[in-house]
């Protein structure tokens, strides 16, 4: 027990372990996996995305020339492993240092940038 004394006065004097996030910033680490985000205006529907993913969190749906190519992005399959955004050639994906927020649906996104159901994909 008396080798406990230390700890526990250290933890009395000392700084809280915790921060107060409402009024403090939260400041991530260098590196941090974050937020995915396809940039369509850069991507050239090439499907690398869909072929390097190791959840299968990126689908593409049509060839590259169809105008009506999509792809659909799950975030509840993607495990933040950022080869997608490493691998894209035309570096259209980009993975952000912050987390991201609840999810309630997946995302799919396609030429003209209008959203998709469930029900009108292939």
């Amino acid at each position: 027990m008396p080798w406990m004394l230390r700890n526990i006065f250290r933890n009395i004097l000392g700084l809280p372990a915790t921060r107060k996030y409402p009024f403090e910033p939260v400041h991530y680490h260098h590196g941090v996996r974050g937020r995915l985000q396809i940039d369509l205006a850069r991507c050239v529907f090439c499907g690398m995305c869909e072929l390097i993913c190791p959840a299968k969190a990126i689908t593409k749906y049509g060839s590259k020339k169809d105008p009506d190519v999509t792809i659909h992005y799950n975030p509840f399959a993607c495990i933040y492993c950022a080869r997608c955004a490493e691998m894209c050639p035309s570096c259209a994906i980009y993975v952000h240092e912050q987390h991201t927020l609840p999810a309630d649906r997946k995302i799919t996104y396609g030429r003209e940038d209008i959203p998709f159901s469930e029900d009108e994909l292939p």
